[in-house]
Parts: structure tokens; C-alpha cells; sequence
């Protein structure tokens, strides 16, 4: 357990690590103070780790809030564990795990993007028992209830065509993760123009700037390939529609960006449509790194949040 301490000697954050039935290890970090009236916990997304939540981090923190960011299984300084296939449920399991061990008493707050926002709805699905008693809030940032990359009749052929090239592109680096990892030092590395440009085209906003597009490109060069190609599969097979009635029963915020390409703003207007209490926040100018783009937009909802359980 690392431990960093103020001028004072008060504890301001820690890591712990969490070990899981199937022996993966997962990495948390814990900053504010221990007697907080709530934990907010945030789960990250596919490729990414959990200190892209840094500023959200600091402004709760600074408001009195305990805050847990934690690396999926695979991710960052987690490690992956011997469940196969990867699936969301199991990172739902993950968050359960998570939260019993990092805020076993007390309200919890759980803010997701991407694929953490699935991971949400995958715990949800499994413990809606926990929603409502323990879980007092939630905020889903660029995610998806299913569909993500479609394949079924109701879509153009051309929609169809690029999801099977996808699947069959990932799969192939599923089976042979050594040659996409050898490939992979022949690209562009992430702070060469080229890919900068690629990665703002796909992920941000067109008027992003160029210091986020550049962490952000380091953190997705980081991922191993064996999570990227890995962890595919799982995004391709999530399908929580219909099945998110215990988000119904507490507050919950949606945000996305209105250039949001991977996860475009239509599902998160399904999401509403599911949840019609829920609110729904759309970040002009921003992609799918809204998170990152305008952290207020995550900011403000989960300090609202906050502050009801803490009235």
C-alpha cells in the first residue's frame, strides 16, 4: 500500500490493491477524507486507466468528497486475472468487488465512462438490490446500453460490413496478440503527429486541446494489445437494454459529447429514453473524451449528487 500524506500528516489518498475470485489484482486509489458522507467511485474506459479522472479527483476532493478511481482488469496497474473470456458482467463483478472492500458502509456515488458506464450497468443488472440502499446516485459519461457495433438486419449494410471488419479485425489480435504487438512498434508513435491527428479525429471535439489529445494518445499507446483486442469482444456482446430498471429507482445523470463518435449521442438518448428520470447532459463541441474535454460537464452532476446524500 503507497501512502501520501500533507504538511499536516492527514491522509489525503492511498492504494490498495483488491484480489478477485479469479486472482486478478485490481488497483485502487483512495484520496479524501476517510470521514467523508460519501465515496463516489469511477470506473474509466476501454484502454484508458484510472487517472484520466485526475481533475474530477481534485474538485471533489477539494469539496470534501472521498474519492476511488481503480484500473480495470488488464489495465493499467491491474492485473488480468484468469477469467476467459473478458466479458462486462465481469467488470461488474469487478466494481462489486471494489466498492465492498474500498466503501463497505456509507453511500456511494458511481460515475462510469464508456465502458465504465457499462460496467455500471452490469452491476446493476446482476445487484439491483445494491441500488437504492447503497448506491445513492449514478453518472454515465460516452456510454452505450448495447448496440454498440451493430450487426443485425435493422442496420444499412454499410454499418453492418464495418462492425463484421471490426470483429474479425480484433479477433484475429485476440489469437495472435504478438503479432499486433510487433505491429504495433511500426505505427506512428503517440506523439507523432499522425496519430495525434487520429486519435483527436476519433475521440475529441474539434476544437480539444492539444495537451489532453496528446496524454490522452499516451494512454491508449500504453494498453497492452492483448487488452485491446481482449476486451472488443465484450463491447461487441454487451446488451443491458432493458435491463437497467434499478438505475430507475435513484438519480442519474447522462453525458455526452455532441461529436461523440463511438459512442454517438443516439445511445445516449436511448439511455434517456430507458431512464426517464434520468437527466441528460450533451456537451456542445466535445467528443467522446467529454470526460476529459469538459470536466465540469462530470464535475457539476456529481457534486450535485454529493450534496443531496450529504443535506
Amino acid at each position: 500500500m503507497a501512502t501520501d500524506t500533507g504538511d499536516t500528516g492527514t491522509l489525503l489518498r492511498h492504494d490498495i490493491t483488491i484480489h478477485t475470485g479469479d486472482g486478478a489484482a485490481l488497483v485502487a486509489r483512495v484520496a479524501g477524507a476517510p470521514d467523508a458522507s460519501v465515496t463516489v467511485v469511477f470506473a474509466h474506459g476501454w484502454t484508458l486507466h484510472g487517472e484520466v479522472w485526475r481533475p474530477h479527483v481534485e474538485a471533489l476532493v477539494a469539496a470534501g468528497v472521498r474519492v476511488v478511481t481503480y484500473d480495470h482488469r488488464g489495465h493499467g496497474r491491474s492485473t488480468a486475472g484468469r477469467a476467459s473470456p473478458w466479458t462486462i458482467d465481469l467488470l461488474g463483478d469487478d466494481l462489486a468487488d471494489v466498492i465492498d472492500t474500498v466503501a463497505p458502509e456509507g453511500p456511494v456515488v458511481l460515475c462510469g465512462h464508456s465502458m465504465g458506464g457499462m460496467t455500471i450497468m452490469a452491476l446493476a443488472a446482476a445487484r439491483p438490490e445494491l441500488f437504492g440502499s447503497r448506491i445513492t446516485g449514478v453518472v454515465l459519461v460516452g456510454t452505450s446500453a448495447g448496440d454498440l457495433v451493430p450487426t443485425g438486419r435493422g442496420f444499412p449494410a454499410s454499418v453492418r460490413l464495418r462492425s463484421v471488419a471490426q470483429t474479425r479485425f480484433f479477433a484475429f489480435g485476440q489469437r495472435y496478440p504478438r503479432v499486433f504487438t510487433r505491429g504495433r512498434t511500426l505505427l506512428p508513435g503517440p506523439d507523432r503527429p499522425r496519430h495525434l491527428r487520429i486519435v483527436r479525429r476519433s475521440l475529441f471535439g474539434p476544437d480539444a486541446d492539444p495537451i489532453l489529445v496528446r496524454e490522452c494518445a499516451r494512454m491508449l499507446f500504453a494498453a497492452p494489445m492483448t487488452t485491446v483486442c481482449g476486451f472488443f469482444p465484450a463491447l461487441v456482446r454487451h446488451d443491458k437494454a432493458g435491463a437497467l430498471a434499478a438505475l430507475g429507482t435513484i438519480p442519474v445523470h447522462i453525458v455526452v459529447g455532441a461529436h461523440d463518435r463511438l459512442t454517438p449521442l443516439a445511445h445516449s438518448r436511448a439511455l434517456a429514453a430507458e431512464l426517464p428520470d434520468a437527466t441528460l447532459h450533451i456537451a456542445p463541441d466535445c467528443g467522446h473524451m467529454v470526460c476529459t474535454e469538459r470536466p465540469d460537464s462530470v464535475i457539476a452532476p456529481l457534486r450535485e449528487l454529493c450534496a443531496d446524500r450529504a443535506a
